[in-house]
């Protein structure tokens, strides 16, 4: 790594899977007491918790949020801003024949979009850009307007507290159980998502995953990005349905330089698009599992793999069987 912030996203690779609650697991190596201030643990949710439950998923709204319309943008004093886009995380649009961009989005309204279709106003409250290697991911401090016409925040944090967002193009399939759907990243150019710090979406952003970079061999990440997504959540199946518990600690590398294996843990398996290309007993899951139609790849964790389709390897040290 070639700065002290790489060195520390690297750190970061080695995380806790839980929803901020603290694990009933053993401490993990030393390595734990080195990054437990740095790591916020993640949790099984695709998305953070207001998006996937809490504010959002209630009788107030009866659906969850699930993308974010770029036509129709405006500015914060109500003109409508044209070519809305994101390059990398920070938009891009034109108020007339004024490029907007940065932190001129603040006080930007969107138009969200809930699962049952319905539409649901957004404002941009707060923008912040990035430092260092991670200069690239914008932070946004996003409102919804509730049916009483107050504004709440978007994203909470483990604690209910306020969190911010990093806006990432395309939309997610938020569905569990669906194979070869839910939990699926879907390519729309006239939707992004409003990821939530703390959830998997933007987590694997912080590892070093940005769909918009490139790795060490000049490829595209985007795919790692998904994969990452997976492997965070235990998604073995590809189907959306998380198969971790809160608190659960994994190693992940890749051979796209971005994560290197830092510890000597037992391999969980191997992660692409799809979900899992196989894994072992050794997994961050209590309870058995059983991927239908199912065929392993052999030689599960042999790093030649990076070069057929694997994205990444993860590793767990609890020793913790799927049975």
């Amino acid at each position: 790594m070639k700065t002290l912030q790489r060195v520390v996203a690297a750190c970061l690779a080695v995380v806790a899977v839980g929803c901020g609650t603290e694990s009933s697991e053993p401490e993990a190596p030393s390595l734990r007491s080195q990054v437990a201030e740095m790591v916020s643990p993640n949790g099984r949710n695709l998305n953070g918790r207001n998006l996937n439950g809490r504010n959002l998923n209630n009788s107030e709204l009866g659906s969850m949020l699930v993308s974010v319309d770029y036509a129709d943008a405006r500015s914060a004093n109500g003109k409508v801003l044209a070519g809305v886009r994101l390059e990398g995380s920070a938009f891009v649009g034109f108020d007339g024949t004024t490029r907007v961009t940065g932190t001129a989005f603040t006080g930007a309204r969107f138009t969200g979009r809930l699962g049952d279709g319905s539409a649901l106003p957004l404002r941009v409250d707060n923008i912040a850009q990035g430092t260092g290697v991670d200069s690239d991911l914008w932070s946004y401090r996003v409102s919804y307007q509730g049916s009483d016409g107050s504004w709440r925040s978007v994203c909470q944090d483990a604690n209910g507290e306020d969190a911010a967002a990093i806006a990432v193009a395309g939309r997610w399939d938020y569905r569990q159980g669906v194979p070869g759907e839910g939990g699926a990243r879907i390519e729309d150019a006239s939707a992004f998502t409003f990821a939530c710090e703390g959830a998997a979406i933007a987590k694997c952003m912080h590892f070093g995953y940005k769909p918009w970079a490139t790795g060490a061999d000049g490829q595209s990440l985007a795919g790692h990005h998904q994969a990452c997504t997976r492997m965070v959540r235990a998604d073995f199946c590809g189907d959306g349905e998380s198969h971790t518990t809160d608190g659960q600690w994994v190693n992940l590398y890749d051979g796209a330089g971005v994560q290197s294996d830092t510890e000597s843990w037992s391999l969980e398996g191997e992660w692409n698009e799809d979900g899992a290309r196989c894994f072992t007993s050794t997994t961050r899951a209590h309870a058995a599992v059983t991927c239908s139609g199912f065929t392993a790849l052999p030689s599960c964790g042999d790093t030649a793999h990076f070069q057929s389709g694997t994205r990444l390897i993860s590793e767990t040290p609890y020793g913790i069987t799927g049975l």
